[in-house]
């Protein structure tokens, strides 16, 4: 399945760090920053997510819900968010489905051995569930600010 730009987004239900199931429908009328990440306490990931965290409030301000999803587990969301005090959902997505669906599920090297991982991205989606935006290949310096200002300039 390959996503479009003005499509709607993937749905999908994954369990959440509140101990909930989400659906990404739950969020219809807010815009979702939808962040796919490799791995919890890993430094660029942290980094990332308190990024995320430290502009929580903006994201919020402009109608913005943040959700980030890696393939760990719930256990393990909730000691990254209570080591990072993040305010924001962390889903589990243990069988990469959703990774799958979104195509950020792919074939990684790392030290010279070849495993499949999730390719960190960020998926805009407007307040009708429509995918507008899409970053593949993130670069975590600058990225939170990037998302903040696209949503800022184009979703009020």
């Amino acid at each position: 399945m390959s996503l479009e730009i003005g499509q709607l987004a993937p749905e999908f239900e994954l369990p959440a760090s509140n101990g909930k199931t989400v659906k990404l429908s739950d969020f219809r009328g807010k815009n979702v920053v939808l962040y796919f990440y490799p791995k919890d306490m890993t430094p660029g990931c942290t980094t990332e997510a308190c990024d995320f965290r430290d502009y929580h409030q903006q994201f919020s301000d402009l109608n913005a819900v943040i959700l980030g999803i890696s393939t760990d587990s719930i256990e393990r969301h909730k000691k990254f968010i209570e080591k990072y005090n993040l305010p924001f959902l962390l889903l589990s997505d243990e069988n990469h489905e959703v990774a799958e669906k979104y195509g950020v599920w792919k074939l990684k090297k790392n030290f010279g051995k070849e495993y499949m991982g999730v390719e960190r991205s960020t998926f805009v989606i407007d307040k009708e569930g429509k995918l507008v935006k899409e970053w593949r290949k993130v670069k975590v310096k600058g990225h939170v600010e990037e998302a903040l200002a696209y949503i800022s300039e184009n979703l009020q």
